[in-house]
């Protein structure tokens, strides 16, 4: 049984939110070569939540939750260190948040992943666009309990 995280800011020590934010630059930044401000303000909001798995040596996959106005809650930064991919991880993560979030949940896939998002009860609800130079489809999903 894989332990999933579940914190707010308040709730992390400097080390781990280190370890979550270095996740992310390695794979969107430094990887997916998108020089954009990992750090944008909303890690540190009261209604945002991280949530991750550890592989002993830090975490390996990992995505937040970002309460937005009007009740929904945007699922974003989902991301799985590359040598951790293709164990179902981020499902895993995705299944936590679908099982403990109220409401609608709204994300902007990667093109690539619409299908994938699709399997997981996500529906497209906007045409493609294009931010820091991948594609990507707004989609969103109503929790199981709304």
């Amino acid at each position: 049984v894989t332990e999933i995280h579940d914190r707010c800011f308040d709730e992390l020590d400097a080390a781990t939110f280190h370890d979550l934010v270095r996740l992310r630059v390695d794979v969107f930044v430094a990887e997916q070569e998108c020089p954009y401000p990992e750090l944008d303000g909303r890690d540190v909001e009261a209604g945002t939540r991280h949530v991750w798995i550890d592989g002993g040596n830090g975490p390996i996959s990992y995505l937040r939750v970002v309460a937005e106005p009007g009740g929904s809650c945007r699922v974003g930064r989902v991301v799985t260190h590359s040598d951790a991919r293709g164990n179902g991880l981020a499902g895993v993560l995705l299944d936590h948040v679908h099982a403990t979030t109220p409401g609608l949940l709204v994300l902007d896939a990667q093109t690539y992943l619409v299908s994938w998002y699709a399997t997981l009860g996500y529906v497209p609800t906007g045409p493609e666009f294009v931010e820091d130079g991948i594609p990507h489809v707004p989609m969103a999903r109503p929790s199981a309990g709304a």
